[in-house]
């Protein structure tokens, strides 16, 4: 029978594929556990990391760990395993988001897989101006593509529909800058010196648009008193909108593994990304960002594409502190697909 072998070097790499994911805020609000009797990997949420004021339903906490359920099952796949997902897999265990079963050896390599799991660590929030020429249609179709095969939309708004949410994140913008439990909360976690391994380090905050035309996110009002100098931004930013169907918490994991996969094709292609994200911050907003021309449907996520260079990877906090104790010294005998 065939087996491949699930020990402490492959463990780490698959955690280290998860953990390179983005989180609201690099709050990292995920733990994993190893079931070595069944070789299935358990997802879970970390509720003291959480942001209360800004996520008080824990939406964002959900496209979080969605997104590094999809790396974990990119890496899985590359590994050799045929990795088998379960979202929200029992309903005792609330904090229980997310299992991948790895049972089952992959007979083919699919497409694509090995360019998918070079982005993961290539992949990094760019808060800066892009420059250079628009991204070609086909690339965009290729990204709304994959968003569709992980249960979601993802489209472009152009002319008065993109001037309309640019000015509902401006709003946001304004609410979160002047509301004093959102601005505290947001100043708690951009990282001071000796902080630990999450949350936003100062390298890795942009300055504000001079032009006005991108409401970006003024960490710098948020947590004085070093402000970045304003910078011309792009006259004609690439603006996207990832949707889903339902807007219940299976809906929020879907949104980030559709997150994440659209955002390691656009790396892929050289494409950079930034979050947009304020005006998903406050219902009513969210609400109003739905787009009847594209359907029934939930925004959960605004992105900003265009072409720049890499951006500075952020921390992450050691696999001692995601993975359970009790599978940090996983045995290096213990088999995975196949395991008798």
């Amino acid at each position: 029978m065939d087996t491949l072998a699930l020990d402490a070097a492959a463990l780490e790499k698959l955690i280290s594929a998860a953990v390179a994911a983005p989180s609201i805020h690099n709050s990292q609000p995920w733990h994993f556990r190893l079931d070595p009797e069944t070789s299935t990997l358990e997802v879970r949420a970390r509720p003291e990391r959480s942001l209360p004021v800004t996520d008080p339903d824990g939406r964002a906490l959900h496209i979080s760990v969605g997104a590094a359920v999809l790396n974990l099952r990119i890496a899985a796949r590359r590994l050799g395993w045929a990795p088998v997902v379960r979202l929200l897999p029992d309903s005792t265990a609330p904090d229980l988001l997310a299992t991948v079963e790895l049972d089952d050896l992959s007979h083919a390599r699919l497409a694509g897989t090995e360019n998918l799991y070079g982005a993961i660590w290539r992949r990094h929030t760019v808060r800066r101006p892009f420059a250079g020429p628009p991204i070609p249609a086909a690339v965009l179709d290729l990204l709304a593509e994959t968003a569709l095969a992980e249960e979601a939309v993802l489209y472009f708004p152009v002319g008065a529909e993109k001037a309309r949410l640019l000015e509902l994140t401006a709003e946001a913008e304004r609410r979160n800058t002047t509301d004093p439990a959102r601005s505290t909360e947001s100043r708690s976690w951009v990282q001071g010196p000796d902080a630990p391994a999450y949350g936003i380090p100062r390298a890795a905050l942009g300055p504000q648009d001079s032009a006005g035309r991108l409401p970006m996110r003024d960490f710098s009002a948020i947590h004085p008193p070093e402000p970045l100098p304003p910078a011309p931004f792009e006259s004609e930013p690439c603006i996207a909108v990832l949707a889903t169907r339902g807007d219940a918490p299976v809906d929020w994991l879907r949104a980030g593994i559709a997150l994440e996969h659209v955002l390691l094709a656009a790396t892929v292609h050289q494409v950079r990304a930034s979050f947009l994200h304020q005006a998903m911050e406050w219902p009513e907003l969210r609400w109003a960002a739905r787009d009847p021309k594209q359907g029934p449907g939930h925004a959960q996520v605004f992105l900003r594409l265009g072409y720049g260079p890499e951006g500075p990877p952020t921390p992450r906090l050691p696999l001692s502190e995601v993975l359970d104790p009790a599978t940090d010294g996983v045995d290096p005998a213990v088999d995975g697909p196949g395991r008798p």
